[in-house]
């Protein structure tokens, strides 16, 4: 009886609290973000990324504020955020996506294709990110990075500073998940 008793009791509770389980989340993702030019190299990081994973239906959500976003030099920041993302209108960027092929049960090191909509400065564009995908210390982890064309974003640039800042950006990002808990 009491094996019948400790049976009902484990079921029960992967019903009732296995969606939990399913869920990891970060609220201190890192997303860092770099443009290279001749003229100047402009980088900066964003260490406040909030970010959720399904593990059950491999869905990613990512949402960031711009204004966390942290440069070497303020006026770099300050024209960030006034001239170029307009933070004021456009306060944050959110991916939403699915991780293509992934199984939990794979080897702790995977690398896979997620696809999903980014939405930047009120525009939304399909992407497609190789992304390393690893267990550490019982700690998921996913990291990689991407280049986005800033035309893409229809954030405008200056003509007298274009020449200062690459079309393409490259960002990388590490996100390190703990078990959500409501």
């Amino acid at each position: 009886m009491n094996k019948l008793t400790l049976f009902a009791i484990i079921l029960v509770s992967q019903v009732c609290f296995g969606q939990k389980a399913n869920r990891v989340i970060t609220k201190q993702g890192q997303i860092t973000f770099f443009s290279y030019t001749s003229v100047e190299d402009i980088e900066a990081s964003n260490n406040q990324v909030l970010s959720i994973v399904d593990l059950s239906s491999k869905e990613v959500a990512i949402s960031m504020l711009m204004r966390t976003f942290v440069f070497r030099k303020a006026l770099m920041q300050e024209h960030f955020n006034e001239s170029y993302i307009e933070s004021d209108i456009y306060p944050k960027a959110t991916f939403e996506g699915e991780i293509q092929d992934f199984d939990t049960s794979l080897p702790p090191l995977q690398t896979k294709l997620v696809k999903g909509k980014i939405t930047i400065h009120g525009v939304t564009k399909e992407v497609e990110i190789k992304t390393q995908i690893e267990y550490i210390n019982n700690v998921l982890v996913l990291s990689g990075n991407l280049n986005l064309t800033v035309a893409d974003f229809k954030i405008k640039i200056p003509p007298i500073v274009a020449g200062n800042i690459a079309k393409t950006i490259q960002v990388k990002f590490r996100f390190e998940y703990q078990p959500y808990e409501n």
